[in-house]
C-alpha cells in the first residue's frame, strides 16, 4: 500500500467519516454491482474511490484478484477488516485519483460506484478507465445525477460533482455500452446513502481485439 502522506483536505474529509464506529455506506455491496459483477470477466478488478470496501470485497468474493483504491487510509483498513471477516484478501492502494495510473490493458474490470470527482479530473479517470480495459474488459459505475440535488438522499451537494449519461458517452468513448440509464431508485446503504435516489448506470466493456 502506498504512504498516504500530505493526501489534503480531501484525504481529511474521508478520514473524519470512516473513523467513525461501524461502517458509513453499510458492509452489503451496491446493487446495481450486484446485478452487474456476472458480466465481469475473470480476471483482476480494480476499484475506484473504494471507501470502506464493501464492493471489492464482493467482487474478491467472486473470485476476483481486487485492487481497491481510495484516498483515504481508515477506509482502507476498514476494507481489509471487512475482506478478513468475508475470508478473503483485497490489494489497497491510497490515492488520490487526480493523479492516479491506471495502468493500460492491465484490468478484466474496473468499478467506480459513486466516485465523485470535479469534472477535469473525471474526465481523466474515465479516458485512463477505458484505456485501462483489457479488450473485452468491463466498466461498472453508478452515480448520482444533478438530479438529486432534489432528493437529497445522498451524494454531494454541488452540481459540478454530479453527472449523466451525456457526460459519460463523450467521456468513456471507445467502450460498447451494454446497459446505459438515468433513473430513479430507492438506495438504502448505510447512513448517508438512504431513499429515493436520482442515478446513471452504465455497464461498458472494451471491445476485444479483431
Amino acid at each position: 500500500m502506498r504512504d498516504g502522506l500530505n493526501m489534503g483536505p480531501r484525504s481529511s474529509f474521508w478520514d473524519k467519516r470512516y473513523s467513525q464506529p461501524g461502517f458509513a455506506y453499510g458492509t452489503n455491496p451496491n446493487e446495481f454491482l450486484v446485478r452487474a459483477a456476472p458480466r465481469i470477466p475473470d480476471g483482476p478488478v480494480l476499484c475506484l474511490a473504494s471507501g470502506e470496501g464493501r464492493n471489492a470485497v464482493h467482487l474478491a468474493e467472486l473470485g476476483h484478484e481486487v485492487t481497491a483504491v481510495d484516498i483515504s487510509l481508515a477506509g482502507l483498513e476498514k476494507t481489509k477488516l471487512l475482506a478478513a471477516e468475508r475470508g478473503v484478501s483485497v490489494w489497497t492502494t491510497q490515492a488520490d485519483l487526480a493523479d492516479y495510473a491506471i495502468e493500460a490493458g492491465a484490468w478484466s474490470g474496473i468499478v467506480a460506484i459513486f466516485a465523485h470527482l470535479p469534472p477535469q479530473v473525471r474526465r481523466r479517470l474515465h479516458r485512463a478507465v477505458v484505456q485501462g480495459l483489457a479488450p473485452g474488459g468491463a466498466f461498472v459505475l453508478e452515480a448520482y445525477t444533478a438530479d438529486q440535488l432534489q432528493h437529497g438522499t445522498g451524494g454531494p451537494p454541488l452540481r459540478e460533482l454530479l453527472f449523466g449519461l451525456d457526460e459519460l458517452r463523450e467521456e468513456l468513448e471507445g467502450l460498447d455500452f451494454l446497459h446505459a440509464k438515468e433513473i430513479v431508485r430507492h438506495i438504502e446503504e448505510g447512513k448517508f446513502h438512504h431513499g429515493t435516489s436520482a442515478v446513471v448506470q452504465v455497464f461498458g466493456v472494451r471491445p476485444s481485439a479483431g
